[in-house]
Formats: C-alpha cells, sequence, structure tokens
C-alpha cells in the first residue's frame, strides 16, 4: 500500500476538468476565427468522413447520446453545411454534408491544426504523445466501468 506521500493529492475528476477547460478554450478561441465550435467542427468531420450514416450510427461513432446529436446538428443544417434527407426507408435519415460543408470543414481544418501546432509547441510534442497514450490506456482501463445515462456533449 502506497504512504501518503505517493497516492494522488486532490481530485483527479477536477484537475481533468481543469485541463480539459485549459485545452477546450484554446482550440474554442483558434475555430471561432472560422465561425465554428470545436464540436461542430468535429461534427461535420464525422459526417465528411463516415457519411451519410444514419443519426443514431452516428451518434454511437461519436460516443454522444442522440438528443445531443440532434441539438449539434440543428445549427449545421441551418447553416447548410448538412442535410437530413431519406434513408432507405420512410422511417430514416441519413446526414449528408454538402458541398458547402466541405468548404467550412476545409477552413476549419487550417485553424484546427494551428490550435494543435500552438499545443505542441506549448507542451512539447513528447509530452503531447504520453498524454494520448495515458489517455488512451485509462479509457480501455475504464471501459469496464458502468456508465449510467453515457451522453457526452462533443
Amino acid at each position: 500500500m502506497p504512504g501518503a506521500a505517493t497516492r494522488p493529492q486532490g481530485c483527479t475528476n477536477f484537475k481533468l476538468r481543469q485541463l480539459l477547460r485549459r485545452v477546450g478554450s484554446h482550440y474554442d478561441a483558434e475555430m471561432a476565427q472560422c465561425g465554428l465550435k470545436t464540436t461542430q467542427y468535429s461534427l461535420l468531420s464525422h459526417v465528411l468522413k463516415l457519411g451519410p450514416i444514419r443519426p443514431g450510427d452516428l451518434a454511437t461513432a461519436m460516443k454522444m447520446d442522440a438528443s445531443t446529436l440532434t441539438r449539434n446538428l440543428r445549427p449545421l443544417v441551418d447553416a447548410g453545411w448538412v442535410t437530413l434527407e431519406a434513408g432507405a426507408d420512410a422511417r430514416s435519415r441519413l446526414v449528408h454534408i454538402t458541398d458547402t460543408g466541405r468548404e467550412k470543414r476545409a477552413e476549419a481544418q487550417r485553424h484546427w491544426k494551428a490550435a494543435q501546432l500552438a499545443l505542441n509547441e506549448t507542451l512539447g510534442v513528447e509530452r503531447v504523445l504520453a498524454l494520448h497514450a495515458l489517455v488512451d490506456d485509462s479509457l480501455e482501463l475504464l471501459a469496464a466501468l458502468p456508465t449510467p445515462g453515457a451522453g457526452e456533449d462533443e
């Protein structure tokens, strides 16, 4: 059993939230220059890569619940960057990215890259790689835990 000096001090959840807020605000500031939120960029990227795709499948791929996806899709539909079109039957729909959505995503990708490169420069590539590995390993270990109400706002 580790001694008190070798045990983590403070709340891990609080520390992670601090880090996420700081990193998120860094990306948000860069993405705001092209008029997108980071969640919208992520959604456009997923639709570009996976689409046309059923909303439920998109929500699953992005690890968010259907109501969160619907709420996040609405501004993209209103802007004309994605469309919801009829699917294989009368009850299904498919999310498609439009040509203007592809253009907006390409513009946003340049800003995302600038944010990523600045973060790499500030933290150092080795630390970023280690952080990615730690997050991936932690997610794998935590996958066994129950996730009540598992819906994430992305």
